[in-house]
């Protein structure tokens, strides 16, 4: 009997000294938990609300969801009792070590964090970054997905991609495309802007405002050249490019106008042979 009142007379006392604080922290757990979520379901719909990338957004929204938890755990061991300074030293060396390891995934990481943040190029958007020119397919956490013109797959890390200089080329609604066309010297310049103006009205994919140019540009060495610039909406770029080519050439055939090739004149000089 005097065991057991013992044993009762401990197991009061221990309900008496820790009772309080395990409740204080089982209320805390719940209620930490529940505010946990509603944080993360405020933020995600602010992240909505400014169009951030569902990527991001969904990435975002779950690493703020665990620190709040992992947080919350701390604080709800240290209220029992529970010695943290020690675990927290623990996982901060751990910490540590594993970002030194992932350096470079690391940054690939926060390259991919920034892109989807500030969106330079979208899905969909013609680019021209690290040496490739590609249509944007994918963009992920770590890597960014293109496919070039010729229809390759390229991976780029985001680390590089958003330190280095990235073209859009869909970013503008309106696109120029610069072209050079020479003819010969002994050819009319006047009816010759007038064939490349013709030429250009016929072809609906070309603006009209913007005002395409045609300019003589140059005096070449054996060519006067003109710069022809219309505008075009991005999608068209390509195939107006390629057709104003073979247009020009056919309609300059027709008029006889010379697209002249390099030539040079040499003269030769035979000295007399004396006797």
């Amino acid at each position: 009997m005097d065991q057991l009142d013992h044993t009762a007379s401990w197991a009061q006392g221990l309900v008496l000294t820790y009772g309080p604080n395990l409740l204080l922290a089982v209320i805390t757990l719940l209620i930490g938990w529940w505010f946990a979520k509603r944080v993360v379901n405020v933020v995600e719909r602010g992240m909505e609300r400014s169009q951030v990338e569902v990527t991001l957004r969904k990435f975002l929204a779950s690493m703020v969801g665990i620190i709040l938890k992992a947080l919350l755990l701390i604080s709800v061991a240290s209220m029992i009792g529970i010695e943290t300074t020690s675990f927290i030293a623990m996982l901060g060396a751990a910490g540590l070590a594993v970002g030194l390891a992932l350096q470079g995934s690391l940054a690939n990481f926060a390259g991919g964090v920034l892109i989807l943040f500030f969106r330079p190029f979208k899905v969909g958007d013609l680019i021209e970054a690290q040496g490739f020119l590609g249509i944007v397919k994918e963009i992920q956490i770590f890597v960014t997905i293109l496919t070039t013109l010729d229809n390759r797959r390229i991976i780029v890390p985001n680390g590089p991609l958003s330190n280095g200089c990235i073209t859009n080329l869909n970013a503008e609604s309106l696109r120029r495309i610069d072209m050079t066309f020479g003819i010969s010297y002994g050819d009319d310049v006047l009816k010759t802007k007038e064939v490349i103006q013709k030429v250009i009205a016929t072809d609906e994919r070309i603006l009209k405002d913007p005002k395409p140019d045609v300019f003589v540009s140059e005096h070449g060495d054996s060519s006067v050249n003109f710069v022809v610039r219309p505008w075009v909406h991005p999608d068209h770029y390509w195939d107006v490019y390629f057709h104003m080519h073979e247009q020009l050439k056919l309609a300059f055939d027709r008029e006889g106008i010379t697209i002249p090739f390099p030539q040079r004149d040499v003269h030769v000089f035979k000295e007399a042979v004396s006797a």
